[in-house]
């Protein structure tokens, strides 16, 4: 049995993928490691083919034609054969105390001797652990845990949770989902765009019915790299992929159904909007043309359009709304907030 798939996504990774890869190994026979190769054009295949003729059984290499980050991830859950599924990036890293706890716990829930457990309603459909920004170059870190939002060591439902904090959301590398309820949810991510990862962190949601959450600092998030889809600059020359995201997410999930069963998790999930289309707004701003300030007129035009309850309670009482200010002031205000939040949580 495979309690664990984890899917790398690998695109010219030959200088950092065996940080990530050996990090993972420490599961031995109870994990699978896919690595996507996914177009690479320098050594990164046959580091791949490498590692899975040293370890049969446990590593799988797969080489594609590009499609990007998303189509990576659609690759490893098409193949996963692991209870849960994971995705972790070919520049980041587990923490091997942490990931041997996490790995424990799946296992004795789910029992050896219970093969087929993992199709039961006592399995947790999600597990959440802490993850850390680490400037590993600058040689610091910022870890996010969610303390204050799920207890401990229990399972829960979404009616159970608290509240987010300001710098707290349910990013790709805190979550571990069941493999079957990435399926169930229609999980496909699209091909040859970034940010995509806010789509496979937000979609599934609304399928999960308990949560367990692990006090554990379990993901290293490399920040640091020039190249890195996170930087501002990068933002910024990929801003219609940000948008094109930031509507997916929007229209991918009903709300107001959500809201009937799950008040809470809806309100997180609006939340998770307000912050997509901050990050869209800002980095329009920062841009400063005539052509990106129609771009972010015409992103918040299309919400009223479509769903004004939405635009309303974005505008005026999220996040969002204060960085669609009006005017000239309201662009400073918005561009110094960004810069200050930038430097409290050091996300890039």
């Amino acid at each position: 049995m495979k309690y664990i798939t984890f899917a790398v996504p690998c695109y010219n990774s030959e200088d950092y993928m065996e940080r990530c890869i050996d990090s993972l190994l420490a599961g031995g026979e109870d994990v699978e490691i896919i690595i996507v190769d996914d177009g690479s054009t320098d050594g990164t295949g046959w580091i791949a083919d490498e590692y899975e003729r040293s370890y049969p059984g446990i590593v799988q290499a797969v080489h594609q034609e590009n499609g990007g980050h998303g189509a990576a991830v659609n690759r490893g859950l098409t193949l996963a054969r692991g209870i849960y599924y994971k995705v972790v990036d070919s520049d980041d890293w587990l923490d091997r105390q942490a990931y041997m706890r996490l790995l424990h716990r799946i296992k004795k829930m789910c029992g050896p001797h219970k093969a087929g457990r993992e199709t039961e309603a006592d399995l947790p459909d999600l597990f959440v652990c802490n993850y850390l920004y680490d400037h590993l170059d600058e040689g610091t870190r910022h870890t996010v845990r969610y303390r204050n939002v799920f207890p401990a060591e229990e399972l829960c439902g979404w009616n159970d949770i608290g509240r987010f904090h300001a710098s707290q959301y349910l990013i790709m590398h805190a979550l571990l989902f069941r493999t079957v309820l990435l399926r169930r949810a229609d999980v496909v991510l699209p091909e040859h765009t970034f940010y995509v990862d806010n789509i496979f962190a937000y979609k599934p949601l609304p399928y999960v019915h308990s949560i367990y959450y692990m006090d554990i600092d379990l993901y290293h998030y490399y920040i640091g790299r020039a190249d890195q889809s996170v930087n501002e600059k990068v933002m910024m020359s990929r801003i219609d992929q940000q948008i094109r995201v930031t509507e997916i997410v929007r229209k991918c999930v009903d709300l107001d159904e959500v809201q009937m069963r799950y008040p809470k998790l809806a309100e997180y999930m609006r939340r998770n909007i307000s912050i997509m289309m901050a990050i869209s707004s800002v980095h329009l701003l920062l841009i400063d043309s005539d052509e990106a300030y129609d771009k972010r007129k015409r992103l918040w035009d299309n919400i009223r359009e479509e769903d004004s309850r939405l635009y309303y309670r974005l505008k005026y009482t999220t996040l969002s709304g204060l960085t669609y200010l009006p005017g000239r002031l309201g662009g400073m205000l918005t561009r110094g907030g960004y810069r200050a939040a930038r430097r409290i949580y050091q996300f890039q």
